[in-house]
């Protein structure tokens, strides 16, 4: 009899291994073909766990992005449920589910009624437990690394707790789950990147064919950062030729509003956010509009913003041109929720798409109005026009506008000139490149030199070099300046600070990068150097050497000056001699001079 026993006990632990296998292959399965798509993966799950655990219910909770909420994403067997299937609840309410997400246990209860939630008469577990009839209760956490990223949770009507071989099975099918919700995020990542690549691709097709009308490039630009920014709403403003008031020109959503558009004109000294945004030239969003100062007050405009069209969420993004705002692009939630900065950084590069159409736009209607104007100078003046927009494409951008300002090009010839000479590199690059990703690389060298080219328009530098990491910077030719050794070390200083900023920010994601400045003071030859279509103006000489040599000397964090260098600016910034240097290229030996800590600008 005991055999017998044995044998059937044996021949059911067989059937249900295989019954879990079965499950197993056939959730899989699901996963390979919903890519797209984690719903039907989750009811699959839940569905199987049911069965094979004896269980009267199940639910599947993901938590949001903050870790602060979670919400049920699927469900099987419930008649009425305590939570609002779309809505959310807190993560530190301290029962069970939530409980389970936060810490990442797995929460075994074998009898709900005899718990402190439910004789403390917690509202959601009364529920639970006199509504829905639950007594075992089991929620295994989604694992994704050292964190939890949801839940699953399983119920009996009787007090029966689950089984070890049960939370090991619910636990495969937790893991699973994972696999579904990695798999379909990056589908749609993919996804959204190609839809963003398709929408750029087509303002640029359109930018192409409008040349005398911005219009249609604002309504493709306002329908697609729309449509993949999740806004109904969606306005373009620009700044007035008076400069004095800001006017939507474009707007894309519901066909009637209720505050007309012509009504939307705004003096720019205005306190609105998105005018705010265009007087400072940076970005302006506000996650919920119901809670600034100017809804609570009961501003007309805004409250009809809000109360009339529903509008919660919004982001200003301007239109910047040559450090100039032409105006924003405005998008408009019905939900408060916060765009995202890859969202932010979409509206953005469509940001920049309307500068592009607005000046090309511009550029013609002024063309024509020359050529209406001057129709007896026109072939004079086009051919002008063409010459200096060939100098503008192959010549830096200071040198090209200081010859088209003076009208000549003999600044261009080879001259003798007294320049103050920057270099400056990036520490550990090459080590870097020889690890890092190719994305990796080009997203380091695009921050790097967007910020640098940033502090060198702002310190008024005459012409920079760059190749791969390093930037060569003159001053004093073609623009002249009274201080060319101190313009140089203030331009070294400011991007040093930025450097300590962005290296700061490199090593947290692993990138070990420094930064060294070699400054020089002397005459140098300069000039045009190449042929027509690909020429350069630059300079040789020693003090050009002695620079770049004293730049590949510095180490991380260190600005090196020459001799000549360090006394020009020895009044305002104090250095320390580093001795006498044998400098590859120079014949002598040469005094060092490293710019002592804690100067700045």
């Amino acid at each position: 009899m005991e055999k017998e026993s044995t044998q059937e006990s044996l021949v059911e632990e067989l059937r249900r291994g295989l019954q879990r296998e079965l499950a197993t292959r056939r959730i899989l399965e699901i996963i390979q073909s919903s890519r797209d798509d984690e719903g039907p993966v989750f009811e699959a799950i839940l569905s199987q766990a049911v069965d094979l655990c004896a269980a009267s219910q199940a639910s599947l909770q993901l938590a949001n992005a903050a870790r602060t909420h979670f919400e049920i994403a699927s469900y099987w067997g419930f008649d009425e449920t305590a939570f609002r299937v779309g809505g959310s609840a807190p993560l530190n309410s301290g029962r069970p589910i939530p409980e389970a997400i936060r810490t990442g246990i797995t929460i075994n209860i074998a009898d709900l009624g005899s718990t402190d939630f439910y004789r403390q008469e917690d509202p959601v577990i009364k529920h639970v437990v006199d509504v829905e009839g639950v007594r075992s209760w089991l929620i295994v956490p989604l694992m994704h690394g050292p964190r939890a990223i949801g839940a699953i949770a399983l119920s009996r009507k009787e007090v029966r707790p689950f089984s070890d071989d049960e939370i090991a099975l619910v636990e495969t099918f937790a893991a699973q789950a994972v696999i579904a919700i990695e798999n379909v995020g990056q589908f749609r990542e993919v996804q959204t990147r190609l839809e963003r690549e398709r929408a750029t691709g087509e303002v640029l097709r359109v930018i192409s064919r409008s040349r005398s009308d911005d219009l249609p490039v604002f309504d493709v630009i306002l329908r697609s950062a729309a449509r993949l920014c999740d806004a109904q709403l969606a306005d373009l403003d620009l700044v007035d030729e008076d400069s004095q008031t800001l006017r939507e020109v474009a707007t894309w959503g519901p066909s009637e509003r209720v505050t007309p558009s012509s009504h939307w004109v705004w003096p720019l000294d205005s306190d609105l956010l998105h005018v705010g945004a265009v007087r400072d030239g940076k970005v302006a969003q506000v996650a919920d509009l119901r809670e600034t100062d100017r809804y609570r007050a009961g501003d007309p405009m805004t409250r009809a913003v809000v109360d009339d069209e529903g509008i919660r969420a919004f982001l200003a993004v301007p239109l910047i041109s040559s450090q100039k705002s032409l105006g924003c692009l405005v998008l408009f939630r019905k939900e408060p929720i916060p765009f995202a900065e890859d969202q932010i950084a979409l509206v953005e590069t469509f940001a920049a798409q309307a500068v592009i159409a607005i000046e090309n736009v511009r550029q013609f209607r002024a063309l024509e109005t020359l050529n209406a104007e001057l129709a007896d100078r026109v072939e004079t003046q086009v051919a002008e026009i063409e010459r200096m927009g060939r100098l503008k494409r192959f010549l830096p951008a200071a040198v090209a506008d200081t010859v088209v300002s003076s009208g000549s090009e003999k600044m261009l010839k080879s001259h003798r000139a007294l320049l103050g000479v920057l270099f400056c590199d990036i520490r550990g690059f090459t080590a870097f490149c020889e690890t890092a990703e190719p994305e990796e690389t080009i997203e380091v060298l695009q921050t790097y030199h967007q910020e640098m080219g940033k502090l060198i328009n702002a310190h008024g530098a005459g012409v920079d070099h760059r190749m791969g990491d390093g930037i060569m910077v003159l001053f004093n030719d073609p623009l002249p300046c009274e201080d060319p050794a101190g313009d140089a070390v203030r331009l070294a200083v400011a991007m040093r600070g930025r450097m300590v900023e962005l290296c700061r920010t490199w090593k947290r994601m692993g990138y070990r990068l420094g930064f060294g400045v070699g400054v020089s003071l002397g005459y140098a030859t300069v000039g045009m150097v190449g042929f027509e279509g690909r020429s350069d103006y630059t300079a040789s000489g020693t003090a050009i050497n002695i620079g770049s040599r004293l730049c590949e000397m510095a180490k991380d964090g260190e600005i090196l000056l020459s001799t000549r260098a360090a006394i020009a600016v020895e009044d305002d910034f104090p250095s320390v001699s580093v001795g006498n240097v044998t400098l590859k290229g120079i014949r002598e030996p040469i005094e060092v001079f490293r710019l002592s800590d804690g100067v700045t600008v």
